[in-house]
């Protein structure tokens, strides 16, 4: 279509950078949440303790969130230093059985869990959209406690990310802010490597 981004025009709204995702200034920040969206630990515990009980009671009013969806808050405490808004979006479990370890060979996008991930980076960035965020930082999604196999969920964010900055304005930036360096050398190394995956994915 024209004037819609080129993926090169896309790739340069992205940055991907190791830190506390709750000292960014972005106009949202996303939580790898709960379906309870009542806090736990890694980055949800974070956001929670950041963003001060305000964010806890209010989250008590929202009954939840199914997995691969997400609801959005105000970000409370956050607001001190510019951040306007969390984003609470539950990830997929990686199953740890045999059958997760088959599920690791099966194409991209092919899994139960490829399709929730993706759908979690998709509404999240819809919800920034309505918002008129311009700034958004997610983790890793999934990639803790969940899992989810850490190359394997780069892909699917960075493709889904990129997929939707070129066929959008808004956000202007997305960041990846990652837990550990190894972390962001693995999304580095994804980007990097683009034309190979993303090919292969479209064949698929």
């Amino acid at each position: 279509m024209p004037g819609m981004p080129s993926l090169d025009e896309a790739i340069q709204r992205i940055e991907i950078t190791t830190g506390d995702i709750t000292q960014l200034r972005v106009d949202a920040i996303a939580n790898a949440a709960n379906e309870s969206l009542l806090g736990g630990g890694g980055v949800d515990g974070a956001i929670h303790r950041a963003a001060g009980p305000q964010l806890l009671e209010h989250n008590k009013t929202l009954g939840g969130c199914p997995t691969g969806l997400a609801k959005i808050t105000p970000a409370f405490d956050l607001e001190q230093q510019g951040i306007r808004h969390i984003i609470h979006t539950v990830g997929p479990v990686w199953p740890t059985t045999e059958a997760g370890r088959q599920a690791e060979s099966e194409k991209l996008g092919y899994t139960r869990e490829d399709v929730l991930l993706a759908s979690c980076y998709t509404r999240s960035l819809e919800l920034a959209r309505e918002q008129g965020c311009e700034h958004v930082a997610f983790p890793a999604i999934s990639t803790g406690v969940y899992h989810f196999p850490k190359d394997r969920a780069a892909k699917i964010a960075l493709g889904h990310v990129l997929g939707d900055l070129q066929q959008h304005d808004l956000p202007a930036r997305v960041i990846f802010c990652c837990f550990s360096d190894d972390d962001a050398a693995v999304y580095r190394e994804t980007l990097n490597t683009r034309h190979q995956w993303m090919f292969n994915r479209k064949r698929a």
